[in-house]
């Protein structure tokens, strides 16, 4: 039950954080909203592919949580230790071949720290 709590929170203390842009901020919730709804664009009974959707949906928000966004912000909400922090990052990075350059770019408005 921690887990799900402190999830809660981190999600509610990135979404208050005025450094996010309000349009990052609602396109990462629909996107959430679309793996949790029982709606789906690709229906979950076809096997494999059925999953596809929510898995590509999943990979732009932990691209964005870990490759866009930089990492004093994500850290300074992460209620997890340095080690889940890597063990997401590499996920993250791992699932990085799902989201192209070009849709990444016309996504997100978030611009990082220049130094």
């Amino acid at each position: 039950m921690k887990f799900f709590k402190d999830l809660k929170d981190f999600i509610v203390n990135a979404a208050n954080d005025e450094r996010i842009p309000e349009r990052d901020k609602k396109v990462l919730l629909a996107m959430v909203a679309l793996i949790i709804s029982p709606f789906d664009l690709i229906p979950d009974w076809i096997p494999v592919i059925g999953l596809l959707d929510d898995l590509i949906l999943l990979s732009f928000i932990l691209d964005y949580y870990f490759t866009v966004l930089d990492s004093r912000i994500l850290l300074s909400h992460f209620p997890w230790d340095m080690k889940a922090y890597t063990r997401l990052k590499a996920i993250a990075h791992a699932f990085q071949f799902f989201v192209p350059k070009f849709i990444k770019k016309k996504l997100w408005k978030y611009v990082g720290d220049p130094y």
